[in-house]
């Protein structure tokens, strides 16, 4: 017998789970997510990708900012589900709403919990340089990312991937352990295992004052946070161009061998030095521009080497 589910997701890694559990025939009476925000030049107020998914497939949709509001509490208590699927909703539901359900609160968790509890999972793992990653069925409690651990399964993290391929990868994944796990729920045999005291680390929302590149680290610390950064919001450095500063966001790079004053350009390839060891750039974005091959940039724009960017 299908589920009576209410959905609570919010960008676009939420969308492959929406759609799984849609297509192995669950009835989802509600879709909740954050409402639209200002985006854009103009500033108008733009749909989440999970909204604007539930709309084509003709899902109510509620957008509530939070639920500290009693009426708001009450409206989802209404609905009387079987269960809450949450995935990167991002916000932290009280305990009203998780007991509201008749077999609990779910979540999708792009880590191999306990490491990377929070918002950031994806990118902290890249930038970190972990060589592996999970994903994470989950039973929802109170805390952070703390509840006990359903399903799970492990991803490689291959040393060239970014944190925008490894999204999709997951994002497939763990609509499929939902699907799976859902089979278990309904058939009573779905077991969650509490998660160890030890390991626990947390993945903290990528602030915008982080995202520069600081040459001073070795190159493979740089490579990480690249890839971990790419495609957004981007990791960048400044360089002078026609009279001006211009930020470059650097998509991808490579590890290579250099020896000069971190931050120098030292050949005609776009090749950086870091303290230890040099990037190589493969691809990056001007400002106001398309993303494109280092080597195409290279044809249009003459560096200097020996030129040095932020020494």
């Amino acid at each position: 017998m299908p589920l009576k589910i209410v959905f609570m997701g919010t960008p676009e890694f939420a969308v492959p789970v929406l759609d799984a559990i849609v297509a192995a025939g669950h009835d989802v009476v509600a879709v909740y997510s954050q409402p639209p925000r200002p985006a854009g030049r103009g500033m108008a107020e733009v749909k989440s990708a999970v909204h604007q998914h539930a709309e084509t497939l003709s899902l109510p949709v509620r957008t509530p900012v939070n639920f500290k509001s009693e009426p708001d509490r009450e409206a989802f208590a209404a609905l009387k589900t079987d269960v809450a699927l949450v995935v990167a909703y991002g916000l932290l539901l009280p305990k009203a709403v998780l007991d509201a359900t008749r077999l609990g609160c779910f979540n999708v968790h792009a880590s191999k919990l306990p490491r990377w509890r929070g918002a950031a999972p994806i990118q902290r793992a890249i930038m970190a340089g972990d060589t592996v990653t999970a994903v994470n069925i989950m039973r929802m409690e109170q805390g952070l990312d703390t509840g006990p651990v359903c399903l799970g399964r492990d991803v490689p993290i291959p040393p060239d991937m970014t944190a925008g391929e490894l999204h999709d990868v997951l994002a497939k994944l763990g609509a499929e352990l939902m699907v799976e796990a859902l089979t278990k729920l309904e058939a009573g045999v779905l077991h969650c295992v509490p998660q160890p005291n030890e390991g626990v680390t947390y993945a903290a929302k990528i602030d915008k004052g982080e995202t520069r590149i600081d040459f001073a680290r070795p190159a493979k610390d740089v490579v990480d946070h690249i890839r971990g950064l790419s495609p957004a919001p981007g990791a960048w450095f400044e360089l002078a161009l026609g009279g001006k500063r211009e930020r470059i966001r650097v998509l991808s790079a490579k590890n290579t061998d250099g020896n000069a004053e971190p931050g120098t350009i030292i050949d005609e390839t776009l090749t950086i030095a870091c303290s230890e060891g040099a990037i190589r750039i493969e691809r990056l974005q001007r400002a106001g521009k398309q993303p494109m091959a280092a080597a195409d940039f290279l044809r249009g724009t003459r560096i200097p080497v020996g030129m040095c960017i932020g020494c």
